[in-house]
């Protein structure tokens, strides 16, 4: 009877071992299978956007619920994780507060910022803005970051600024949209026709 309880024991102890290294290779086997992707940044690829808008617009608007500036866009591409929009050749227009006057912009691409409400604007940014006798003035950069918080743009790059009359060049500036300041960095240059 010793003999058939160890022998008993030794079957047991042999089916356990045999069910283990049966679960063992299955865990193993599936191990090397290929996790599916299931979040969204996963299944659509490192880089692309959350979503896009074709022919969007982002308005916002001031305390008065008067429109304060608008953006225009062919194609928009939101990317959640950094808030940010990125646009392709935006065209935006901002209004003086008092007067109600648009400054147009263009450029060839934009991001949007959420989180600080600012929008960055780089390749061939031309800006338009009446001036006060009827006459246009035109500014041109590589970059420029519009804020819409402060009613501020500004540059640290090279830009030209030119009317029907004068021409100027600076590296840098800053503009203040709602008082009409415009205030040049460095390496001021200009050439100014007086009035006839």
């Amino acid at each position: 009877m010793a003999g058939s309880r160890l022998l008993s024991r030794v079957r047991v102890r042999n089916l356990a071992l045999l069910v283990c290294t049966g679960i063992l290779v299955a865990l193993l086997w599936q191990s090397d299978e290929r996790r599916v992707p299931t979040d969204s940044s996963d299944l659509r690829g490192e880089g692309e956007p959350d979503g896009f808008v074709v022919n969007g617009r982002f308005m916002a608007f001031n305390a008065d619920g008067q429109l304060a500036s608008a953006i225009d866009s062919p194609r928009i591409e939101q990317f959640d994780q950094t808030q940010r929009a990125v646009m392709s050749t935006p065209q935006a227009t901002m209004f003086e507060e008092k007067s109600g006057k648009p400054w147009h912009l263009t450029a060839d691409n934009g991001t949007f910022l959420e989180a600080t409400n600012v929008i960055e604007l780089t390749g061939n940014v031309v800006v338009t803005r009446p001036l006060q006798d009827e006459r246009t003035a035109t500014l041109t950069t590589d970059s420029l970051t519009i804020d819409n918080r402060t009613r501020t743009v500004s540059t640290d790059a090279p830009v030209l600024m030119t009317d029907q009359r004068n021409v100027t060049r600076a590296v840098g500036m800053k503009a203040q949209i709602d008082e009409r300041i415009l205030e040049l960095k460095s390496r001021v240059e200009g050439h100014y026709e007086p009035a006839q």
